[in-house]
Parts: C-alpha cells; structure tokens; sequence
C-alpha cells in the first residue's frame, strides 16, 4: 500500500488538474487505501499544509534552487517535503529520506534543497515575518487587496491569519430528536459555546448517526434565527441542500407548519432528504427546482410567509474551512456571481407573499456580494424594503463569514 506521503503527493497532483477540491480527493483516497486513523490524518496534514502555504513554499523553492525552473512533479514534492520541515516541524531525518524516497529522478534535486532548507531553518524563518501578506499568508494578492480596501491593512492580515489555522468542530444540537442534549454530552471533549451549539475536540459520531445534532459553523444560525419562522406558518428554503438551516428552521418552527426545501441539483436532493430525515424533520417536503431555470413550481400556486435564500457564493467567509477556496477563486468571478445571486432574489420573491418576509444570505465576506446585491435588489424591486442585517467576520467573531440581509415585502 502508498504511505501516506505518496498518496498526499498524488492527491495534490490530481488537485492541481483543477477538477475536485482537496477535501474530496482526502476521502476518496482515504476509502480506496482503507488509511486507519493515524495515516488518514497524516496524508491529511500534508495535504492542506501545502495548500494553506501554496504561496510561501514556493516563495522558499524559489530561494533554494536560486531560481532554477522546475518541473510540475518536482515542485509539488518539494513542497510536501518543505511544509513538512519548515511548517509542520517534523523530524528532518524522516522527512528528508521519505521524501527523497518520492523523487525517482530528481532525489538529487530534492535531496539538496531539503538539506539546505534544514540548514538554513533559522534564516529562512527570521524573513517570514518581512513578507508582503500574499506571500507570507499564501493568498492571491488580488484577494489581500481586496480585503484591505474593504477591511482596512490590519483586519486584511488577521483575517489572512485567521485562515491559515486548521477549522474548529463545532456541532448544533437537534431538539427535535428526544434527549438529543444527553446523547452530545456522552462524547469526550464538547463544550457548551451557546445557542444550542457545541464546540468538539472530535465529531461525536453517534450523536450524528442519531440525528441528535449537525455538524456546522455557529454563523450557519443567523440568516435562520433572522428569518424567525413562527409555528403553523409556510416557509420556503430555496436552496435548501444539504439541509443544516432546513432542520434549524423546523425546530425554530417546533417541527409545525410548512416548509418546502428545494435544491438545483439532484444528488444534493438526495443528500438533503438523508439529513432532514435522519434529523426527524417532520414538517418539510423536498423538490428538484432550479430558480434560474423558471417555469411553474413543483408545489402549485403556494406562497410562502417566509422565504430562506441562502444563495451560492464565493465562499470567502469559510477559507479557514474549505482550504483550496482560495485558489480557484478569480477576480472576474465576483461581478458574475453578483448578478447570479441578484436573479435569484427576483425569482424568489415571486414565491412570497405580500407582507412576507425573505432572508438573503450568503457565506461571503465580499460587498459586491452582500451590501451591494442587496442595494441593487432595492433599485429593481421597489415593493422590497431592507429590515435588518447580519454580518459575521471571522477576524472579529471567531467563527465562519456570513451576511444575512431581512427584507420584507409590501
């Protein structure tokens, strides 16, 4: 069987070829091999910490080979060996040899650069500090800009610092399943943060398999709790998958009431129903819809009391959370994921009743997907008017990004 450092090199490879994110290729090489614990978490170590430090790996690869051209190959295994000696402080023996084990052609190569990188340790982390954020953080430049444009020079660095640190579990405890509360407590090392939800050292997977919580982020709450769903009325999650905020607002609704679910896409449909059922969600109807599509609803001419729309964005509020975000995301994606979740609100409000109340939310940190979405959707759709909001900053409140916008209708 690979060790767990080959598997990490070829994850990272299959990474690079832009199709999965890194989480799924983890898993799918952790099943394939059937890794036990301690391998599954070393392969994923490797993987993240050159994921989270892209840019400064490459900045030391740069200085270490005085900037000799290299190959893709050998790049990505020296930035395994280099994360693992300069980020991660594992034995350099260890390191050295197992990676110089990977290089086939280039152990020469890798040899002497993870050996002069060792040698040179002190110097190479006394200029750390000196760096431009970009560099020092591994953020695209044009993200750090924009976040100091929008945050000021030191929220930028804190929120870039903030995401080079491995996410925090947290769980939400389900009050719709009996004595759920006593079946969280039962795992070792959960802390009561508030709120119904609960900080972990480790996922208490029999409390997850009992549907007696769900595993997400305290931010996952506000857009929910500023929808305030009451008893008896119909609510609409209009991009429900995979259900987290469904289930909070069933039990917020104490599992009365109506609440119709939709998703876009087929197999989070199927992802969706497993959750809200295991969860015992008893007030809720599921439907493959897509808003952007159109055409006549799956659930007749109903209109909703309160609508939940928790629209795709570009995820810059979980980094922390989804490491790789950070590199698939360009500059140009911002203004077509704006006018995107602008159609999405004109869609839904064609669901809401007069008097009626929608959440706009998103798991952004960006104005051009909150703010000013919000602002355009005012222009376009006088009958709306903007309630309340919600923002949650990562450098500031300790948990994932979100925004959360109420608007009524008249």
């Amino acid at each position: 069987m690979p060790s767990s450092r080959k598997l990490a090199l070829d994850v990272l490879q299959e990474w690079n070829r832009g199709e999965q994110y890194a989480s799924a290729l983890i898993d799918e090489a952790v099943t394939a091999h059937r890794l036990d614990p301690r391998d599954a978490a070393l392969l994923q170590t490797i993987v993240l910490g050159c994921l989270r430090h892209l840019s400064l790996l490459d900045h030391w690869i740069d200085g270490l080979t005085d900037g000799k051209h290299l190959e893709r190959e050998a790049e990505w295994i020296l930035r395994c060996g280099l994360v693992q000696l300069l980020i991660l402080n594992m034995p350099p023996h260890a390191v050295v040899n197992e990676t110089v084990g990977l290089a086939g052609r280039v152990r020469g190569l890798v040899n002497a650069v993870l050996r002069r990188a060792d040698r040179e340790r002190p110097a190479i982390m006394a200029e750390r500090p000196t760096l431009p954020p970009w560099i020092a953080y591994s953020h695209p430049d044009f993200l750090v800009q924009r976040w100091t444009k929008e945050f000021g020079v030191d929220q930028a660095k804190a929120l870039c610092v903030w995401n080079q640190e491995p996410s925090s579990v947290y769980v939400r405890v389900n009050e719709l399943v009996r004595d759920a509360l006593s079946l969280v407590k039962q795992a070792p090392g959960i802390e009561d943060i508030g709120d119904g939800f609960y900080h972990c050292d480790n996922l208490p997977r029999a409390a997850l398999a009992a549907g007696a919580c769900y595993a997400q982020d305290p931010s996952t709450a506000a857009a929910p709790r500023l929808l305030n769903p009451q008893p008896g009325e119909t609510v609409l999650d209009a991009c429900a998958a995979p259900g987290g905020k469904t289930a909070l607002l069933a039990q917020l609704m104490g599992n009365q009431g109506t609440i119709i679910a939709s998703d876009s896409s087929s197999a989070r449909i199927r992802r969706l129903t497993g959750n809200l059922k295991r969860m015992q969600v008893a007030n809720t109807t599921v439907h493959l819809y897509d808003w952007l599509k159109g055409g006549p609803f799956p659930w007749g001419d109903l209109r909703f009391d309160r609508i939940l729309l928790d629209v795709p964005c570009s995820n810059t509020g979980v980094m922390r959370r989804r490491v790789d975000v950070r590199w698939r995301l360009k500059l140009e994606e911002f203004k077509a994921v704006a006018s995107l979740q602008l159609q999405l609100i004109k869609a839904a409000v064609s669901a809401l009743k007069s008097g009626g109340t929608l959440v706009y939310s998103t798991c952004s940190l960006d104005a051009e997907e909150n703010q000013q979405v919000i602002e355009k959707a005012l222009a376009v759709i006088p009958s709306l008017r903007l309630e309340d909001t919600r923002q949650i900053l990562p450098q500031r409140d300790g948990f994932d990004g979100a925004y959360a916008a109420k608007l009524v209708l008249s």
